[in-house]
């Protein structure tokens, strides 16, 4: 065996004790492989999407998570994955969304799968290739590994006949799980199997007055009251959405899925109904649904969400990654307000890395967000001291931050550190939307004027090349000798509202060192003279 099948081993055993969730996840789904491997010879990862809107950051979130577990899983087993994001494109259109062209065209194909339907956009062959375009190109903007399916294709393509008609065969226990969740008019005229109008081409909601497993067909009543027969197959029916879910399993062979704490009735009803089906329901992993800075759901309907391109404004792409990965089974609030925090989080992560022993890697969130191959975070500074230094220079000039960054690290440039250049980029953004509008400069107090004049001079005597903590112990002994705080925090407090005009800000040491002492000093000296900061700074 040679160096990096050994390497390989080891990282094999130590995954194979790491607490990091998508290993928990993943040696479960290695011990469900063992006992039963995939007869079609892979293990299938899922992830589903309702093309009748945009992708958003829930599908992010459902296919970054997704993505972590496949590859936490490709460390601890030999068996080959895929991973299908699979559209439900031949659903009909219930309702013409508020954000797209031509609504008086959509409306008049309401009903009508979404892939029969023009495309308002113009631009494709139907409305649910438009949509399916755009979930490819938002995927493939990450760089996830994914097949591509649409439920159109594999319905009319005759993919799926094998497990309709199973289906067919076990309508009666499909609908015997399924009508005591509904109310008494709904269990009146519900049939698992919605068939498509050859009239209207819409995908009705009628009753189904006979069922011919041997025959593969179903009657069922036209909307005006005529009686058709019709084939189950070929992509003449489609199943309602619950037994839709658990035939895809059956017929695509799903080995694991993961869906959101709303969803937990379906996953129950989809499993039995799968195995109801004589199949084996996936793994699953139920997640928790994102909540407003209020504490309330987000919901697309209420526009009290945060999209995938709010927060890329912003910040890294890996940093929401981290968002992602953090606790995905507690309700976290998801607002601008987490991204300066998550985004320092990640940074951290990626500084540590290096030096962490292998098991303390496979634990790294970083580990999981990055394939396993994470790469240097660059100078130590966090992305809160850059927020802070666009805040104090008032410039909304990439090159006027990066003079800053240049003299603390002259070798460090947009080419040798391009997450640095990420950064600035983001912070400027973020600056000019949301610290900038509340920046708020107070005058100091006589007793914290006299506190600041002492961190001036003492600013002044430190040696030459004083680095952040050394900077950062100076302001806490500073600090402490003031009497008009009654702790650290008021002095840290008074620092930030009366130098930066915020209620919080960056570890002071860290931000001294990439400022400058002297233009710290010369901040100090304009503040204690009454000085506007936000005017002067702005002139500097």
């Amino acid at each position: 065996m040679n160096e990096t099948a050994d390497l390989d081993a080891d990282l094999r055993t130590l995954a194979g004790e790491s607490r990091a969730w998508p290993f928990i996840e993943a040696r479960e789904l290695a011990e469900r492989v063992r006992s039963a491997p995939p007869a079609k010879g892979y293990v299938l990862f899922e992830t589903g999407y309702g093309p009748s809107g945009l992708p958003h950051i829930g599908t992010f979130g459902e296919v970054a998570r997704t993505t972590m577990v496949r590859r936490a899983f490709s460390l601890l087993s030999d068996v080959p994955t895929k991973l299908f994001a699979f559209s439900d494109d031949m659903d009909g259109l219930r309702k013409v969304p508020d954000n797209v062209p031509e609504q008086e065209m959509l409306r008049a194909h309401l009903g009508q799968p979404l892939t029969d339907i023009p495309d308002p956009f113009g631009t494709h062959s139907s409305f649910g290739a438009h949509n399916n375009a755009r979930l490819r190109a938002f995927l493939d903007r990450f760089g996830f590994e994914y097949e591509f399916v649409s439920a159109t294709d594999c319905y009319r393509s005759g993919r799926l006949d094998e497990a309709l008609l199973l289906a067919l065969r076990h309508y009666d226990d499909i609908t015997r799980i399924i009508l005591p969740t509904l109310g008494s008019e709904r269990r009146a005229t519900y049939s698992p199997f919605l068939p498509v109008s050859t009239r209207s081409g819409r995908v009705l909601q009628v009753p189904v007055v006979h069922h011919d497993a041997d025959a593969g067909t179903i009657v069922y009543e036209e909307e005006d009251g005529t009686r058709v027969e019709t084939p189950v197959t070929g992509g003449r029916c489609k199943l309602q959405w619950k037994a839709d879910w658990a035939m895809r399993w059956v017929a695509l062979g799903v080995d694991y899925e993961m869906a959101g704490k709303d969803l937990i009735d379906s996953v129950r009803l989809s499993s039995r109904i799968c195995q109801a089906m004589g199949g084996r329901p996936p793994q699953s992993f139920i997640y928790e649904l994102f909540l407003d800075d209020r504490g309330e759901k987000i919901s697309k309907s209420k526009g009290n969400g945060l999209a995938v391109d709010d927060w890329l404004m912003y910040a890294p792409a890996e940093s929401l990654s981290l968002f992602m990965f953090q606790k995905p089974k507690t309700a976290k609030r998801l607002h601008f307000g987490v991204i300066p925090k998550t985004t320092d989080e990640w940074l951290d992560l990626l500084r540590r890395y290096p030096s962490q022993k292998p098991a303390v890697q496979l634990d790294n969130p970083v580990w999981h967000i990055h394939g396993g191959e994470p790469p240097r975070a660059g100078p130590e500074v966090s992305f809160t001291a850059l927020l802070n230094l666009v805040g104090v220079c008032h410039s909304e000039n990439a090159e006027t931050i990066w003079h800053f960054v240049s003299r603390c690290w002259p070798d460090v440039t947009p080419v040798t550190a391009p997450i640095m250049a990420r950064l600035i980029e983001h912070a400027i953004a973020y600056y000019r939307d949301f610290v900038k509008p509340q920046q708020n400069y107070r005058h100091p107090t006589p007793d914290e004027s006299a506190a600041l004049a002492d961190l001036a001079r003492e600013l002044s005597a430190a040696p030459d090349g004083a680095d952040a903590e050394t900077l950062q112990t100076l302001v806490y002994e500073v600090g402490k000798r003031h009497a008009c705080f009654i702790d650290l925090k008021a002095w840290f407090q008074a620092l930030y509202q009366i130098l930066l005009g915020q209620s919080e800000g960056p570890r002071m040491g860290s931000f001294i060192a990439l400022y400058g002492r002297s233009e710290t000093i010369a901040l100090i000296d304009r503040a204690r003279s009454g000085q506007d900061l936000a005017a002067v700074t702005a002139d500097s």
